[in-house]
């Protein structure tokens, strides 16, 4: 196969930015959503901040067990067709919002709600990635998933003056239309499912000879087996290397990483659901629609940053500095101090979230390859919703339970936190036995 692109840029970077673009509608209007959507229910005599959070729970539990099917589609089929599918969903759920007058009715609401966005957001988007990049995977995930936290800055400060001004009743069916039309166009001019299928290589400019290596990991931490075998992915006739998803679960990283990840997301979410309610204890409304895009920025610039800095150092020291910065945030924010303090905290904050939520499909990626990566990731994603899940209600009903206040439940979180840090820790430096084709392969991480 000749490589197309030996001059201009790159496809896999116009798909990178169609992504950015994607994840920022996507995740403005559901992920940081939630912290302005939850502030809203709380205000109505039907809903508790326990109940709200608790339907925010359900929205990343349902996501979770989708995404194991959705996994499947997206290795078989075209991608986009599930991103369409998964936004239509996801603009009549935030639409549907409107209609809501009972408890079980915004439970069944956010079910849908999780179901669709998990196919408009990381499985197919990461997927994406893994089988456009190589080399520079790290900086693609990094600018591509950049939309996870732009979403936040540029989409939920508009919805939380929507919410504000018009009341969620008017605003929820603005914002639903506006869910569609940030996703489906882009994703259907734009994305497309492997380089293959453009006639292009991987990275556009990897020789055929090098496609059954494993993952250069001179700079990554991660020492990758032996080459592996190969596989066409469904109708993207895209050859993939790496192990099976059952060969993987067989090692002691797969669990490490899942596990970690199950409270690290707890503390994530649960902390950025509830960010809202923080500021709004030591600020006015004005001023809190002004801080919590604090968060979201510091995540953006973090991310970017990280994707440059796990290029040249180990990314397990990596790893485990951002789940120590991580806590340490954390706890400052549970102290409550003063504005200055919690500013200060959700900056430092922001700066783990958009990391540690890169970290994962990247660890995954470059220790299992893309062979089956959609399953991979598609299950130790399942795992960590049951923290992304429980993350919003445990804070809510610890906020409930302390008398209202935010110090207990944020303490809770960084303790959280320092159980995902130990979790990933248990795991080992050195080595991490893997079956490959047949064999004891090894995956080795550097000691640093």
């Amino acid at each position: 196969m000749a490589n197309r692109n030996t001059t201009g840029i790159y496809y896999g970077w116009k798909l990178v930015a169609a992504l950015l673009v994607m994840l920022t509608f996507a995740t403005g209007f559901s992920f940081y959503n939630h912290a302005v959507i939850l502030n809203a229910l709380a205000r109505q005599p039907a809903f508790t901040v326990g109940s709200a959070s608790v339907a925010v729970s359900l929205f990343f539990l349902s996501g979770g067990v989708a995404g194991l099917w959705i996994a499947r589609w997206v290795n078989e089929f075209d991608p986009r067709y599930c991103i369409c599918a998964g936004a239509v969903l996801s603009g009549l759920s935030l639409a549907s919002l409107s209609l809501v007058t009972s408890v079980w009715h915004l439970y069944l609401d956010y079910l849908f709600f999780g179901v669709g966005f998990a196919a408009s957001n990381l499985v197919p988007a990461t997927t994406l990635v893994t089988r456009w990049f190589h080399k520079r995977r790290a900086r693609a995930l990094s600018i591509a998933s950049t939309g996870l936290s732009l979403g936040g800055v540029v989409i939920t400060p508009v919805c939380a003056l929507l919410v504000e001004n018009l009341g969620l009743v008017r605003a929820a069916p603005i914002m639903g239309v506006m869910y569609l039309l940030g996703v489906i166009p882009v994703a259907l001019i734009w994305l497309r499912p492997s380089p293959e299928s453009m006639g292009l290589l991987v990275d556009g400019e990897t020789p055929p000879g090098d496609q059954t290596a494993g993952i250069d990991s001179s700079t990554s931490g991660v020492l990758k087996p032996k080459p592996r075998q190969l596989t066409r992915a469904g109708s993207t006739g895209m050859l993939l290397e790496g192990i099976s998803f059952r060969e993987a679960r067989r090692g002691r990283l797969f669990w490490c990483i899942s596990l970690a990840y199950i409270f690290l997301m707890m503390a994530q979410v649960g902390g950025i659901s509830h960010q809202y309610g923080l500021a709004r204890e030591l600020l006015d409304e004005a001023q809190t629609v002004l801080v919590v895009a604090i968060l979201p920025i510091a995540s953006i610039i973090g991310r970017l940053a990280g994707g440059w800095i796990v290029e040249q150092v180990s990314i397990r020291a990596f790893a485990l500095g951002m789940m120590l910065l991580q806590v340490s945030s954390l706890a400052l924010l549970s102290a409550e101090f003063n504005p200055f303090s919690l500013c200060l905290g959700l900056a430092l904050f922001g700066i783990t979230v958009g990391n540690l939520l890169m970290l994962q499909p990247l660890l995954l990626a470059e220790a299992f390859g893309v062979r089956e990566y959609p399953r991979i990731f598609a299950m130790s994603n399942f795992m960590a919703s049951w923290g992304t899940a429980s993350g919003p209600a445990v804070l809510g009903l610890v906020y409930a339970a302390s008398g209202d206040v935010y110090g207990v439940a944020y303490l809770v979180a960084a303790a959280a936190g320092l159980a995902g840090l130990l979790l990933f820790l248990a795991g080992g430096p050195v080595t991490h036995s893997q079956v490959g084709n047949g064999a004891g392969d090894e995956i080795r991480t550097r000691d640093n």
